[in-house]
């Protein structure tokens, strides 16, 4: 019997065309529980839904968001194992410490972050001219339909994970769509996310979800205009094709998409720190068996002695390392039809071509090469990202060939440099940065780019197609709310009705005041 879907705070039959089954990643073989492919009919209904539950929630104090999201948090930690059983079943991921010592704690964290933003009201970047009598201020925006990806099932995923959480302290609505590749997964979360939902008197349909759609109610579920806007993460091929639907109606549409994260590597890093460098590269390229985001795809080496070998050390790692299992069978085609297209294209196989002797999803931990020249031949297809455990490397003939190659970067999430310590590389790093900066949303130096901080400060964004809007980021509160949110501004509004936020006396936060002609930012007094 195909599984219920959440709808209006109500667990029940899908209104389907089909069902489907989750595989083990580790062993290949499908798991028992089959799911629904939900029709228009359910979305729809949880649109309407949605929208019933944004007028309730527009008229609540933001304490009950922050206490929904911190019960919710601590329901999760509550069921910490069996929500780790059945993810690390489902995509192979490790239990420890990658599930339950690192994204699961991770994801409560954002979620009580988010509830401390909703509680103090300081995202909605209250700005007051009194002299003009305007005043404005972030505002929810609406019902918004989260897409979750298959490498993270907590911390990106589409009922607890970063968009999740800054939809919520922002005050919409959620409809989460499961990643087909874990859906017992965000079911359980589901459940504890429903049973916050009560303690914490949010409308019932504050939290919705289902496990799949056709992909044509899908495009028009991110086009309805009841729907305010949509945050995704997952395949370039996939986002852009929602992205379409939604820009032809109008409805915002935030993607995380494809990054190949460059990482360059100087000279003179290697004249001291080359066996290092060597095990910080291959321990990031292949973590979570390279399915990460910000896993460095292509690293950028200039001609000489030193690099040689450190090409070498890189390669013999590789053939040396465990194979890891990869998410699903989607993905391990995708490697391998990748690793395909970037061979047509003139990348020489070092490391790859090894039979993997084990069952379950995998592909042989591969490394590639091409010259600078043959990349700048064919530098859209050879920045083509393999996601999994696969890394492109070009070695440049100088520094201006260097350049070149990183003019001709699309948009990355991340750009790294290793550089000698004591300057010797600085001329060269001036040169390269000016190009990686406009190129990445996170800039790193000495330092590999896997790995994203719940920071303020964080930017898990870039230009794109890294991301659909390169002025947005998914990880960071209170930054990663203003994707679901609109600006709003008041124009001689009597004191009386204005939000308390915009109030003179709002207790919460600061804003800027506009003063007899001077601006100035401080707490509201």
């Amino acid at each position: 019997m195909s599984q219920p879907v959440l709808i209006d705070g109500q667990w029940r039959p899908s209104k389907s065309s089909g069902t489907f089954r989750a595989y083990r990643p580790a062993s290949g073989d499908m798991l028992p529980a089959e799911f629904p492919v939900s029709t228009w009919e359910d979305c729809d209904a949880m649109l309407t839904a949605a929208n019933n539950a944004f007028a309730e929630i527009l008229e609540l104090p933001a304490e009950h968001l922050a206490k929904f999201l911190e019960k919710y948090a601590k329901a999760i930690e509550a069921n910490k194992t069996i929500l780790v059983d059945i993810a690390h079943e489902e995509t192979g991921l490790p239990k420890s410490p990658r599930l339950a010592e690192v994204e699961l704690p991770r994801t409560t964290m954002q979620l009580r972050l988010a509830a401390q933003a909703a509680r103090e009201e300081t995202w909605r970047q209250a700005v007051i001219d009194s002299k003009a009598g305007l005043r404005s201020c972030y505002a929810p925006i609406g019902p918004v339909a989260v897409f979750g990806p298959n490498n993270f099932p907590f911390a990106f995923g589409s009922i607890s994970g970063g968009d999740f959480a800054a939809a919520i302290a922002a005050g919409n609505p959620v409809i989460a769509k499961a990643n087909s590749s874990h859906p017992e997964t965000t079911q359980r979360l589901a459940e504890l996310a429903d049973e916050a939902l009560r303690h914490a008197e949010l409308p019932a349909a504050t939290v919705q979800m289902i496990y799949r759609t056709a992909h044509e109610d899908g495009r028009r579920l991110v086009s309805d205009s009841r729907l305010g806007a949509t945050g995704y993460t997952g395949s370039r091929s996939a986002g852009l094709d929602l992205k379409a639907a939604a820009d032809a109606h109008g409805t915002p549409i935030y993607l995380e998409l494809s990054s190949v994260n460059p990482v360059v590597i100087l000279d003179g890093v290697l004249k001291d720190r080359l066996d290092e460098v060597v095990n910080e590269f291959v321990t990031s390229g292949l973590m979570g068996t390279g399915q990460f985001c910000t896993n460095p795809g292509l690293l950028l080496l200039i001609r000489g002695e030193r690099t040689e070998r450190f090409v070498q050390a890189v390669v013999e790692k590789y053939r040396q390392a465990p194979v890891g299992t990869l998410l699903s069978q989607g993905v391990a085609r995708t490697l391998s039809e990748s690793i395909s297209l970037l061979q047509s294209a003139g990348a020489k196989l070092l490391a790859g071509t090894e039979p993997v002797a084990r069952a379950g999803f995998c592909h042989a931990n591969t490394v590639m090469r091409v010259s600078g020249k043959e990349f700048l031949a064919k530098p859209q297809v050879l920045q083509t990202e393999a996601f999994g455990n696969a890394v492109l490397i070009v070695v440049a003939d100088d520094l201006a060939q260097s350049v070149k190659v990183l003019q001709h970067l699309e948009g990355n999430l991340t750009g790294s440099i290793y550089s000698d310590r004591d300057g010797a590389d600085d001329v060269a790093y001036d040169k390269l940065v000016r190009v990686l900066r406009t190129k990445v949303g996170r800039l790193l130096d000495d330092r590999m780019p896997t790995g994203v901080a719940v920071s303020p400060a964080m930017n898990h964004g870039g230009p794109y197609p890294a991301t659909g809007h390169p002025g947005f980021t998914a990880v960071g509160i209170p930054a990663a709310m203003t994707r679901f949110a609109v600006l709003q501004c008041y124009d001689n509004v009597r004191p009386y009705r204005l939000p308390t936020y915009l109030q003179d006396e709002n207790p919460n936060g600061r804003m800027w005041r506009c003063i007899d002609g001077d601006w100035t930012l401080g707490n509201v007094e």
